[in-house]
């Protein structure tokens, strides 16, 4: 079981101290907080993409390669990778060179977002974005695992001897979580390529989730990846922890009134029955985060989220220590100890070369002519050996 947090990296009034930080201050703060989930022990740091105020996170492969370099065992990955309105072939490239600059410490979650706009911003049109969710995921896993892709559909111009550069990491593609929020399409498309299915249950009721949750793993059996235990599941989560839960109420209520997300909603207490928010001593916290398995069934990786609507760097950092010390360590040990014993480790890069190659070598791609030139697709030069190009003739 992995635990983390994730960032949606919004810019917002502090309304307690009426400070707003500047898009620079969040973009270091949000690194620091990354770096202070792998001291106190947590296993995941991930972050959204948006391309619209008040959010910074327009190039999350850029941060989170940053953040890899900084901490040496940390995941890093994505809460949302919009997957409709960015081109599969900069996804596979991006993503791939993630993979290797943070030596496999990544992951990714594709979703198409919460922002109508993006799309006409990125010449897409919002009627077409479950279409275009599929067919782009088709193309970008084609391109991982496929040296060179001929490739025609709907939305973007045909590809004719195409090869994806850098190739993955141990010729190992990137595990992907298909975020939904509502789709049942997306947990079908999840459960069709054997990938994660991340259900951010941390708005709509328990019951929409359970029930997606479910089909996802019955598709999953289905497509014949494994039994439904066996599938894939990551879940949301929001925590504010405190000493005691009064004073965790306290504290937080001012920054749930005024929450551009919250605000205006209803009161905190009820928010907290109806999903996942959770506000209170780390006992509480461990309860309420212990009844997502009784929920859901076992599951592989639990994120909070943890920086948002203005709540101070001191205080999420706070936060952070009360997650890794008192939290997280007794929700690995009351998990491991009820959940059922063919339940998978959530999925890393050293898992799924091992799982590829067993006790083999392992494949270390080469570029070669023989891999598709990516101007006219073809190889005329190309000696016998793969791994041997011969010169080109004069011209």
């Amino acid at each position: 079981m992995q635990y983390g947090i994730f960032s949606v990296s919004d810019v917002t009034r502090d309304p307690v101290s009426g400070y707003t930080p500047s898009e620079a201050e969040r973009i270091k703060d949000v690194v620091t907080i990354a770096e202070k989930a792998e001291e106190v022990g947590l296993d995941v740091f991930a972050v959204g993409e948006h391309h619209n105020p008040p959010f910074f996170s327009s190039s999350p492969t850029t941060l989170l390669a940053h953040i890899a370099a900084r901490t040496e065992r940390l995941i890093v990955s994505t809460s949302t990778t919009l997957i409709t309105t960015n081109d599969p072939v900069r996804l596979a490239e991006e993503y791939a060179m993630l993979q290797h600059l943070s030596g496999g410490r990544m992951d990714l979650m594709l979703g198409r977002g919460n922002t109508a706009p993006v799309y006409p911003w990125f010449g897409k049109d919002i009627r077409e974005g479950l279409e275009l969710a599929l067919e782009n995921y088709n193309l970008l896993h084609r391109l991982w695992r496929e040296d060179v892709v001929d490739w025609e559909g709907k939305f973007r111009t045909p590809l004719q001897g195409f090869t994806s550069t850098p190739r993955p990491l141990d010729d190992v593609p990137p595990f992907v979580w298909h975020g939904s929020i509502r789709s049942p399409e997306i947990a079908e498309q999840a459960a069709y390529y054997g990938n994660g299915f991340f259900a951010n249950n941390i708005f709509w009721p328990k019951g929409h989730f359970k029930r997606l949750i479910e089909f996802y793993r019955q598709r999953f059996e289905h497509y014949g990846h494994g039994t439904k235990q066996e599938a894939i599941v990551g879940l949301g989560g929001q925590a504010y922890i405190a000493r005691n839960s009064q004073e965790a109420k306290q504290q937080f209520r001012p920054y749930f009134d005024n929450s551009p997300v919250y605000g205006g909603g209803p009161p905190m207490e009820e928010y907290m029955e109806a999903t996942p928010l959770s506000v209170g001593s780390p006992q509480e916290i461990i309860d309420k985060t212990l009844e997502f398995r009784e929920s859901f069934g076992d599951y592989q990786r639990q994120l909070f989220l943890m920086d948002h609507s203005g709540l101070p760097l001191k205080t999420v950092l706070n936060q952070l220590d009360l997650l890794g010390e008192e939290v997280v360590p007794v929700l690995r040990k009351e998990t491991a100890a009820r959940q059922a014993p063919d339940t998978p480790d959530a999925p890393t890069h050293a898992a799924l070369v091992r799982a590829k190659y067993g006790d083999g070598p392992v494949r270390e791609p080469r570029p070669n002519a023989n891999r598709g030139d990516n101007v006219t697709g073809s190889s005329p030069y190309q000696d016998s050996d793969p791994d041997v190009v011969t010169e080109y003739p004069e011209l």
